[in-house]
């Protein structure tokens, strides 16, 4: 069954060290793999900067990362412009961005597609005007359609465990319409399944036992603070023990494993997810269990992941994998025939094909090396 809103070709030219990605095709399962680098970032970065451009937040993500002469392929002497294509379904959007003055970007053209129909939305403006075109009585009539399928894309990245990180304090029980990208809202999250969705909360607890094993069950009791707000924090108990535990009391891999099992098992989910290294801090079963919770995730939601995991690479296909390798400087991604390894897979995993660089994706001198 196919998914709905799901990236199904993306063109990008002049973003970052991506000089040009022409016309790729992007599956469910989407296991992108290379040196360091190599362009995954970069891939990851993108979608980031989609994110904020179709919410009109691209000047100020810009201005963060120091101007367009820091987003343009070697910069603005070598690239002029920034153009990137995406199709999903039978509608296509289009957008072509040049430096400003100001170190931020303008747009050259903005353009919606419905199968062959093209029509341009706007041009000379700074920030995306699909969003404003969303009323049923424009005559834009598919923006709406487009702009609902980009702005559901989630990139997920669940790097900050540290003490001040957002997902080990106390926030607003009622921040739970979605999963935040750096799982800041979790405890309010997981709150909101557990009252509306006990199916999936039971899932997901039982999965997160089978990663830690001493876990039992979350402890999700909102409290009213001054004013009548309520707040609600990650607080956990151990098996055989009725103690309430803070979430400082796991490990951060332990909190990224939650974040990451939530992420995948949640109902009604984005059309497609991004998720940039997940495997950091896991215990390897976890990664096992993760490289299962993904392949399954994939028949309900497009899943794109960024990796350099061995273990990780050993759930999959070969036919999952997006190679990113270095070419005169810029990024190149490529797909591999699975039938071509036949042979090498009688002998050895995924991971271990990636790890003696005969997949591609490895800096030059690496095979030399582990031989």
């Amino acid at each position: 069954m196919a998914i709905k809103n799901r990236l199904d070709r993306l063109t990008i030219r002049g973003f970052q060290s991506i000089r040009a990605l022409e016309d790729f095709k992007l599956n469910d399962l989407n296991i992108l793999i290379g040196a360091n680098g190599a362009g995954k970032s970069n891939f990851v970065n993108y979608f980031r900067m989609l994110s904020e451009l179709v919410e009109q937040r691209l000047q100020v993500w810009v201005n963060k990362r120091g101007g367009a002469d820091r987003l343009l392929t070697f910069g603005i002497k070598e690239t002029h412009q920034l153009f990137s294509f995406l199709w999903f379904g039978d509608n296509g959007y289009e957008f072509t961005l040049e430096p400003a003055d100001d170190e931020g970007f303008v747009f050259v053209a903005e353009r919606l597609y419905y199968e062959n129909d093209g029509l341009v939305i706007g041009s000379g403006h700074r920030e995306a005007r699909l969003k404003d075109e969303i009323n049923p009585r424009s005559q834009y009539w598919r923006a709406n359609y487009c702009y609902n399928s980009i702005s559901s894309w989630k990139v997920f990245h669940f790097h900050d465990t540290s003490d001040a990180a957002g997902v080990k304090q106390s926030g607003s029980v009622d921040d739970a319409a979605y999963l935040r990208s750096d799982a800041s809202n979790l405890a309010a999250y997981l709150y909101r399944l557990q009252e509306n969705n006990p199916d999936t909360y039971s899932q997901i607890r039982k999965t997160v036992q089978l990663a830690i094993p001493f876990f039992y069950d979350f402890i999700l009791e909102p409290r009213t603070i001054k004013g009548g707000d309520q707040q609600i924090r990650l607080l956990w108990r151990q098996r055989d023990s009725d103690y309430s535990m803070w979430p400082t009391q796991l490990s951060d891999g332990s909190i990224r494993f939650i974040a990451l099992a939530t992420a995948l098992l949640q109902p009604d989910p984005p059309s497609t997810i991004i998720i940039d290294e997940p495997e950091l801090g896991l215990h390897p079963y976890a990664i096992t269990l993760l490289g299962s919770l993904m392949r399954s995730a994939s028949t309900r939601m497009q899943i794109i992941v960024s990796t350099q995991s061995v273990p990780l690479l050993n759930e999959f296909d070969i036919e999952d994998l997006i190679i990113a390798e270095l070419e005169d400087g810029a990024s190149v991604f490529k797909r591999l025939n699975g039938n071509d390894f036949e042979m090498w897979l009688e002998e050895y995993t995924v991971g271990e094909l990636w790890e003696k660089n005969i997949l591609g994706g490895r800096s030059p001198g690496y095979f030399s090396f582990i031989r």
